[in-house]
């Protein structure tokens, strides 16, 4: 695989605050650059939920209700988060929670492409139980060592995401062929259906 063919690409992660639809707690966004997590330029805001969170949301990622307390609201840190994003790809693991949930929070925001590393693993590794990101964390044994926070933080879990993506990206020529296997069908980026050849 020749990363530097690849268009600009940021592997996001949202943590919420356990209600139904979620409100945003945690957001992270990590280019990859040249086969590797550039750490040194990534993006990360925690923000004061509209509603509390919910003691199970706590309990998964550690951000509480007093952690949040004087943390900017949604409204202030919108328009940065956007402009970081851009008009990158976008990565994730079950990537239509994160594309739907920022979707909802950012509605002027469309990235170039969705690459989804569950839809990837999937592809690259069929034989798996499980294609959580810990199992596939267990399979491919990462390293971690410089990531942030800990597992079911914005940041950690996209840390780990963009060593999965870069690690399956190597089963893979070309950038065409990856997004061919990682791109949900109806999201951003998602190949064209090979038309038939008109008959006349």
């Amino acid at each position: 695989m020749n990363f530097s063919s690849w268009p600009p690409l940021l592997v996001v992660d949202v943590e919420g605050n356990g209600t139904n639809p979620p409100d945003l707690v945690e957001v992270a966004a990590l280019p990859v650059r040249d086969g590797q997590p550039d750490t040194s330029t990534a993006g990360a805001w925690l923000t004061k939920p509209l509603r509390p969170v919910t003691p199970f949301a706590a309990r998964v990622h550690g951000l509480t209700n007093q952690r949040l307390e004087s943390a900017p609201g949604w409204e202030e840190i919108a328009d940065q988060v956007h402009t970081f994003l851009g008009l990158s790809w976008i990565c994730a693991h079950n990537v239509h929670v994160d594309y739907r949930v920022l979707s909802a929070h950012l509605p002027q925001w469309q990235p170039a492409g969705v690459l989804d590393t569950l839809r990837l693993a999937k592809a690259t590794y069929p034989d798996l139980q499980k294609y959580s990101l810990d199992a596939l964390i267990e399979h491919g044994r990462p390293d971690l060592s410089a990531a942030p926070a800990q597992r079911h933080r914005a940041t950690f879990d996209a840390y780990a995401t963009a060593q999965l993506l870069i690690a399956m990206a190597a089963h893979y020529d070309t950038w065409d062929q990856l997004v061919a296997a990682a791109v949900p069908p109806g999201l951003p980026g998602a190949p064209e259906p090979e038309k038939d050849p008109m008959l006349w």
